[in-house]
């Protein structure tokens, strides 16, 4: 079997990147037919299943400098897909890229399976606070996913959001989570962590260190880790510090919120030092509600950090918590800025519960590995192909929609 992946995102700093990245190296280590295809000037991997065909035309994406806005060759990119003959094309985003995933489907008549790795009307929605682009949004997402023959969702939660865009429930299929459980481990601890804190401008080798990683920005709901910062000093004064890693464009207003508070912001890191970050680091926050899954929650549980999310998105779907037995970290209320602040705190002071709840964070997601979430995705688009070759195609867009 043969499979084309469009992406718009490979070489950005962020989650959906990283797990495309991981899958175009399975398929590689697997002797899986896989090629990636995108357009971006932003460097990526160099792999010999990655094909980058260079956009005519890309800019920074106002209020994001670190994304672009691509117009990408569409007749380039079908003409790699034509060359590859896939039996089936996956498109993992609903830009420019994927759009042209979708016509390739339609020209070479082979089906689509796609992810739906952001709740893009729940963002619109947060952003702007407004009606009609949330319908907008809503209306886009829903004529672009039509044609797709399966969809995964990287949490149970999103597939009441995909059936909402008019899409059939049984063509959602749950992916079964998986991160790279080597990169992301306590053996990444450094033997010496006050040496490795002190490289650091800013950061108090002695003070506990509440750990955010990902994109930097109104949506992931950093307003409120902000207020709740404000009264973890209050409760636990100079015995923590906030250690923010990503970037965005709230940074600047968040840092300025922050300063004199026991914040650092780090910017991107990346390979060796991000891991050594995370199992250096004593607890995670992530208040974000429109996260599809929180990869990055994954990534600190393996690391051994109990974590804290809130309960709307996919990343309470993979703590752990209360009553549950062993729990490895807290599911709070969205806007519970008291109760964000205390349970932060009590684990600030409380090393003996740290260390409990990141060792059991690290054991539940060690058999979550890459690979077993690799096999999981290539098995569906093995029975999609399957599906096209024994049942007729009807209509446009591929073959008859059916339950895995």
């Amino acid at each position: 079997m043969r499979v084309c992946l469009f992406t718009d995102t490979l070489g950005d700093v962020n989650g959906v990147s990283r797990f495309i990245r991981s899958v175009a190296d399975q398929a590689l280590g697997t002797s899986r037919d896989l090629t990636v295809i995108t357009s971006t000037r932003i460097a990526c991997p160099q792999r010999p299943n990655i094909v980058n065909v260079r956009p005519p035309y890309a800019r920074p994406m106002p209020g994001y400098s670190h994304l672009e806005v691509v117009l990408p060759p569409t007749r380039g990119l079908i003409a790699e897909a034509r060359r590859r003959r896939p039996d089936v094309i996956h498109v993992s985003t609903p830009g420019p890229v994927g759009f042209a995933g979708v016509k390739a489907a339609r020209r070479l008549g082979v089906p689509l399976v796609g992810t739906y790795h952001t709740d893009f009307p729940a963002y619109v929605e947060h952003l702007f606070q407004d009606a009609v682009c949330t319908w907008l949004c809503t209306r886009a997402m829903s004529s672009f996913y039509r044609p797709f023959s399966r969809l995964f969702t990287r949490s149970l939660e999103y597939a009441d959001a995909i059936v909402r865009l008019g899409f059939p429930r049984d063509g959602i299929v749950k992916l079964l989570p998986g991160i790279d459980t080597q990169t992301f481990h306590t053996r990444h601890r450094p033997g010496d962590v006050d040496a490795f804190w002190r490289g650091y401008p800013g950061v108090d080798p002695g003070a506990a260190k509440v750990l955010y990683v990902g994109r930097v920005s109104v949506e992931k709901n950093l307003p409120l880790l902000a207020r709740v910062w404000k009264a973890v000093r209050a409760l636990v004064h100079q015995r923590a510090q906030l250690i923010v890693v990503g970037d965005g464009p709230y940074r600047v207003p968040m840092e300025a919120d922050l300063a004199g508070q026991g914040a650092v912001f780090l910017g991107f890191r990346h390979g060796p030092e991000l891991s050594r970050i995370y199992a250096s680091s004593d607890l995670f926050a992530f208040p974000s509600t429109t996260d599809t899954l929180g990869q990055v929650v994954m990534e600190a549980q393996s690391a051994g950090l109990p974590v804290i999310v809130t309960d709307q998105g996919g990343p309470s779907e993979v703590v752990r918590h209360d009553p549950e037995p062993n729990p490895t970290g807290y599911v709070l209320a969205a806007d519970d800025v008291r109760g964000w602040a205390a349970t932060i705190a009590r684990l600030v002071e409380d090393p003996a519960l740290r260390a409990t709840m990141g060792a059991a964070g690290h054991a539940m997601v060690q058999p979550m590995s890459i690979r077993h979430s690799f096999e999981h995705f290539w098995s569906v688009h093995e029975e999609v192909a399957a599906q096209r070759r024994a049942v007729p195609r009807i209509g446009r867009f591929g073959p008859i929609r059916a339950a895995v």
